[in-house]
């Protein structure tokens, strides 16, 4: 008697169209079904868009306001524009731009 004879063949099972994924997973899980594992490995890989993961998290430090107060100060600092982009530049002066480029702090190989 071979290996191949002692391993139970999987038939692939056709799944109806009215059986939402998150149901058949959760029929998978039980044992209530059992798919080919292409079935499955497709299952696994749509899990993921059907049903993401959501969560949130917010770190604050409270003195002594309200949350009302900290997040209507937090959209005022949205709404206003933002300092370091399209700042004022200075120019570098000529006699700096005559000079060779030096790579110093990059290594050659």
């Amino acid at each position: 008697m071979s290996i191949l004879d002692q391993v139970p063949s999987v038939q692939d099972e056709v799944i109806p169209d009215n059986i939402p994924l998150i149901e058949l997973a959760d029929r998978v899980v039980r044992g209530k079904i059992r798919l080919s594992p292409p079935q499955q490995r497709m299952l696994i890989e749509m899990l993921p868009y059907i049903a993401p993961k959501l969560s949130a998290t917010a770190i604050a430090t409270m003195d002594g306001g309200s949350f009302a107060e900290a997040l209507e100060r937090a959209i005022l600092r949205s709404q206003s524009p933002v300092p370091l982009l399209n700042g004022p530049v200075e120019p570098l002066p000529a006699s700096e731009l005559k000079k060779p480029f030096v790579r110093s702090n990059y290594r050659r190989f």
